[in-house]
């Protein structure tokens, strides 16, 4: 777009750039004025600081490139005005305003581009975070292509169907889009090699674990299902061992998968593309330490914390009894739901958070309460308040509960080795193409998400199945979420073993997994 003076030099240019809200694009559009009076150069449309210093590297950027910078009244309107505007990725296209407003850019030929980049004082294009949901972003409103830092181009190249040009200086904007341009377009005909089917070859396996059935048991039905596990017994057993082989029995991301996963780290600038995308799902394992901000996300520009980081895979919480109860409780939301709502006062920003909660816990401060060959020295009290560290709601919304005793020494002593992970993979997988199957018309895949009718619909009972399971939850004492949440796994131990009602040996099971949360409270 572009508005003639009566002198006929071009002093308005409309260029297009993005803005970020969580993992959300928003088209901006970059409206530059230049008036006669008073040298100035003002930023408007609720930029941040970091909006508002491109001022100064544009001017020298410009300046520094062997251009001349306009001696006049400058505006930069940042449009719509009601979005926030975070970052310094507005600086190719504040510049590229500037050299359209003098003619030097042929600004029509920017109708159909994406501009986004960051400037340095000698006019270099740094790479900027968040660039693979801009360019979904750019996509999807149909623009014909990105222009972006160099640095970027292959993350970029990920999106397929746009046009990537990739520039490294800002004279390089001048020579595709000027009077004498050369056009440059990023060859991505290979950014398919990125994405990969492949299973990664782990250093650690299950076969290496020595006992356990009943919790590796557990283990292969909660990762068929997606379900939550917490898993409680005294040091040594083996519990964190059992939670980091966790990944090896999963299947790999999908190529959807993969860009959804690679969307959150590219916010956070931490895309790796050395080897192709990562096949492995996320394992998050955050210390004890950890505060409210750094496990939802948040800040005063919100950004995704780690059951965000560990969306599409596992977030492990070791010894969560250590956990701030402030911090365990903010999880309640997220379980339910599959994502985070974090609100500020200009914004409100939603951050997908669909992962399976793994945690571990001893039975008492000292670690022995219940143990035969070690003596617990804690006091009645003191277990009960270690215990009520974990509330009863978010207990319930964990599917299965585990209590993981000490090894018997013959066990110990075996050298014989367990089942591998590859074998208790094939099962798993196996289970989880029959829930996409199943709910295929669905907007979900797998048994974890099962609610409301959906659950009466796929978890339909025989009438002594109902009889014991209306026993169990009076004995129990367990809530309506837990009798969910016992179909759930039910269903999903049908599905390990190819039936497809629920029988009553599948419900015996998923019942059993509910011990623990009468026991603790």
């Amino acid at each position: 777009m572009k508005v003639k003076s009566k002198g006929g030099i071009n002093m308005l240019a409309v260029l297009k750039s993005c803005s970020l809200l969580g993992i959300k694009g928003f088209i901006i559009r970059v409206e530059v004025d230049l008036n006669r009076g008073l040298p100035a150069f003002d930023i408007v449309g609720l930029p941040d600081t970091a909006v508002r210093e491109s001022r100064e590297r544009v001017k020298s950027a410009i300046k520094n490139s062997g251009y001349d910078f306009p001696v006049k009244r400058i505006t930069i309107n940042l449009a719509p005005a009601n979005i926030k505007k975070i970052g310094p990725h507005f600086d190719l296209a504040i510049a590229g305003g500037i050299l359209a407003a003098q003619n030097i850019i042929k600004v029509k030929e920017l109708d159909d581009y994406l501009i986004v980049g960051e400037l340095s004082l000698n006019g270099d294009v740094q790479k900027v975070n968040g660039i693979l949901p801009m360019v979904l972003t750019a996509k999807k409103n149909k623009f014909k292509g990105v222009i972006l830092p160099e640095e970027n181009k292959l993350e970029a190249s990920l999106v397929e169907g746009i046009e990537i040009i990739p520039v490294s200086h800002i004279s390089d904007l001048i020579h595709i889009f000027g009077i004498n341009k050369r056009k440059s377009v990023f060859n991505a005909q290979n950014s398919n090699k990125l994405f990969s089917k492949k299973v990664k070859n782990y250093e650690i396996d299950f076969s290496e674990i020595k006992g356990q059935h009943e919790a590796k048991r557990a283990i292969e039905i909660a990762v068929a299902g997606s379900h939550n596990l917490i898993m409680v017994g005294p040091p040594g057993v083996g519990k964190t061992m059992l939670a980091k082989r966790i990944p090896t029995i999963m299947p790999p991301l999908l190529k959807e998968e993969q860009l959804e996963v690679s969307r959150i780290q590219s916010i956070l600038g931490k895309v790796n593309l050395a080897n192709g995308l990562q096949t492995q799902r996320p394992f998050r394992t955050p210390h004890h330490s950890i505060t409210a901000a750094s496990m939802i996300g948040g800040g005063k520009i919100p950004v995704p914390g780690e059951i965000s980081l560990a969306h599409k895979g596992v977030l492990f919480l070791d010894e969560i009894s250590e956990y701030r109860r402030k911090v365990l409780e903010l999880l309640r939301q997220p379980l339910e739901e599959k994502k985070v709502t974090i609100s500020r006062s200009t914004m409100t920003v939603d951050f997908p958070a669909e992962f399976m909660l793994i945690a571990s816990s001893n039975p008492c401060p000292c670690g022995y309460y219940g143990d035969p060959r070690r003596e617990c020295h804690c006091t009645i009290n003191q277990v009960r308040r270690y215990r009520n560290k974990i509330s009863g709601p978010l207990l319930d919304r964990i599917d299965l509960q585990l209590e993981v005793p000490s090894l018997d020494v013959n066990e110990l002593t075996e050298y014989k080795k367990g089942e591998k992970s590859k074998n208790i993979r094939k099962r798993v997988i196996a289970a989880q193409k029959i829930q996409q199957f199943r709910y295929k018309n669905e907007n979900f895949i797998n048994n974890s998400h099962l609610s409301g009718k959906n659950l009466y619909k796929y978890c339909k009972l025989h009438k002594n199945n109902k009889i014991l399971l209306k026993k169990a939850i009076k004995e129990l004492g367990l809530s309506a979420r837990a009798y969910d949440r016992i179909l759930r796994v039910a269903r999903t131990i049908s599905d390990l073993e190819g039936k497809e009602n629920i029988r009553s040996g599948h419900l015996a099971e998923a019942i059993q997994y509910r011990r623990l949360e009468g026991e603790i409270h």
